[in-house]
């Protein structure tokens, strides 16, 4: 199986005998330049979402022809619609947003056992780096739609609900589809964690349910107002402060 660059930095330190270039030191610069790349690339983009879901999804499933539904609606609205790039509900978010042009952007991962962005990328970046993907994840959406999928589709769920939880992300709507898929999971998350006291209820409240395109459509775009009505009071709240500071120091 071919090894990625994940795997060599995760490994233990370099050994005797290994030269620079192969040395966690030079991986920095790497890093570094993946970083450059994703932002360089994807400052220009404007409202965005994400979507997320399994890999092995196929064609002829529900949940990727709601996908493909679901990433049109967004793009007729004006959102571009960002995936992994990959098969399954990455691949049926970049079709259902490539007809509207510049809308479908992947965002790729250099794995052992899958390939390339998927033939209905428009913008696409391959990344060496889990860490470096998900900080764009991120940074360049303003939502976060979750379709049924394993490990990784929770892996991009729990990270986004800490940030929000922790006040690094703020009105940042999250949206679950295919209620039967998830209710397990939230079932589990108020009985055993919210129970336990190691979560609140708001945190649970961070999550919202959907069963269709249209559902998640109109919650993406609820939340996008909030975000937006967040944004200016905060703006104002600065603006205030700046002007404050001003008359003191007059």
């Amino acid at each position: 199986m071919r090894r990625t660059q994940d795997e060599f930095i995760l490994e233990s330190p370099v050994g005797e005998g290994e030269t620079f270039t192969d040395s966690d030191p030079w991986r920095v610069f790497r890093i570094m330049g993946e970083f450059v790349e994703g932002f360089d690339t994807l400052a220009g983009l404007g409202a965005a979402v994400s979507i997320f879901g399994s890999a092995r999804t196929r064609p002829d499933d529900a949940d990727y022809l709601a996908a493909v539904e679901t990433a049109r609606l967004l793009a007729v609205s004006g959102l571009t619609v960002i995936t992994g790039g990959g098969p399954g509900i990455m691949e049926a978010g970049n079709r259902g947003a490539q007809p509207e042009e510049g809308a479908s952007v992947g965002l790729g991962i250099e794995l052992p056992f899958e390939q390339g962005v998927n033939e209905y990328v428009d913008i696409g970046i391959e990344f060496r780096y889990f860490f470096v993907r998900k900080m764009n994840f991120v940074k360049y959406s303003q939502g976060f739609v979750i379709f049924p999928g394993g490990f990784g589709t929770l892996d991009e769920l729990f990270e986004a609900l800490t940030l929000i939880q922790t006040g690094k992300i703020r009105q940042f709507p999250v949206v679950l589809f295919n209620s039967d898929y998830w209710r397990g999971l939230l079932d589990w998350l108020r009985s055993t964690m919210l129970a336990a006291g190691n979560i609140s209820v708001p945190d649970l409240e961070l999550m919202r349910l959907a069963d269709s395109p249209e559902e998640v459509h109109e919650l993406i775009l609820q939340g996008l107002s909030k975000q937006a009505s967040w944004c200016e009071k905060s703006a104002e709240a600065a603006r205030a402060a700046t002007r404050l500071a001003l008359e003191v120091s007059r």
